[in-house]
């Protein structure tokens, strides 16, 4: 296929450096060249904020975001064209003038447990689970409340060598990091949404690029999966009717049922989710509707949730996180 757009024969993407960042924009990369064999594609590696504070816990330098600012700021000042993202990195309101061109099609959005001592059941009293996210550690409290949960940091590889060594017994992280860098084998239990709901967005890649520059979100909208943009819709909108900060501990996942995507396809959307606090209390619920109701969808489960009990876990972790900055 012709490269949409006379002018566009070349394309910038951005990208963080890491190896789980490289390897995911390396399938946006051959999505595009399967489709637009003249586009002519350079990857541009940015640091981000994320990457140089490696040692703090990502709560502390800004949770969600610290990923996604130099990209956009690269963005902005026209060095890329178009930024690869986590989308579960990206805050929960987009800057009025980016815009995401894509979600390409959802990878697996569960949890994965690695660990030198069977599944999460089977770990001894004591064991230390390490994670970097306030939502896992609330759902593994819960759970499991005679483990320590403590803090960790560092890309994947550094986070499966840490277990290698007993640094920690097990870790909890993303199913889909492991896919992508070919190291599911690793994972010793695969912990389903009804154990452990996902980040909103985990496992899916959003593709952003500038408002005002519609020939390339036009071709970047190529790549786009109606399902993932559907599901992820209703997950973002969750988060962001919570207006919750770095530090709370709140999860999403949507779950469309299978048939054709459209207006009167009768398909409907199933949306789970949770608040909850460090310590493991938290609230779940359920909302479902059809896949034209996917913001309103999030907005109900935030509100359901919200007032049972999710209100003062956000409010907690609002005082918390004043308190460390103060």
């Amino acid at each position: 296929m012709a490269v949409a757009g006379a002018a566009r024969r070349s394309l910038r993407i951005g990208t963080r450096g890491s190896p789980l960042a490289l390897a995911q924009t390396n399938l946006v990369s051959t999505s595009l060249r399967a489709r637009y064999a003249d586009l002519e594609i350079h990857v541009v590696r940015i640091t981000t904020k994320g990457d140089i504070l490696r040692d703090q816990p990502l709560a502390s330098i800004g949770g969600r975001g610290v990923f996604v600012g130099e990209l956009e700021a690269a963005l902005r000042a026209g060095e890329i064209d178009v930024a690869v993202h986590s989308a579960k990195d990206l805050p929960s309101r987009l800057a009025s003038d980016m815009v995401i061109a894509a979600f390409p099609p959802r990878g697996d959005a569960r949890d994965v447990l690695v660990s030198r001592s069977g599944r999460l059941d089977e770990l001894p009293p004591g064991a230390r689970v390490g994670t970097s996210s306030p939502r896992r550690a609330c759902q593994i409290r819960a759970l499991r409340a005679d483990v320590e949960v403590a803090d960790v940091r560092g890309n994947v590889d550094t986070r499966l060598r840490k277990v290698a060594i007993g640094e920690y017994d097990a870790l909890v992280l993303a199913a889909a990091g492991l896919i992508r860098l070919a190291r599911e084998s690793e994972a010793t239990e695969w912990l389903e949404a009804e154990q452990m709901i996902p980040a909103v967005g985990q496992g899916a890649l959003a593709i952003e690029t500038r408002f005002d520059d519609q020939t390339v979100a036009t071709l970047i909208g190529d790549l786009d999966d109606p399902a993932t943009r559907v599901a992820v819709t209703a997950e973002r909108s969750f988060l962001a009717r919570l207006g919750a900060g770095c530090t709370a501990a709140a999860g999403a996942h949507a779950e469309l049922e299978s048939g054709d995507l459209g207006m009167g396809g009768g398909r409907s959307l199933t949306l789970a989710g949770m608040i909850g606090s460090v310590d493991g209390r938290l609230v779940r619920g359920v909302q479902h509707g059809s896949p034209e109701e996917a913001d309103a969808i999030g907005v109900r489960l935030a509100e359901d949730l919200l007032a049972r009990g999710g209100a003062e876990f956000l409010a907690a972790a609002t005082r918390d996180e004043a308190a460390r900055e103060s």
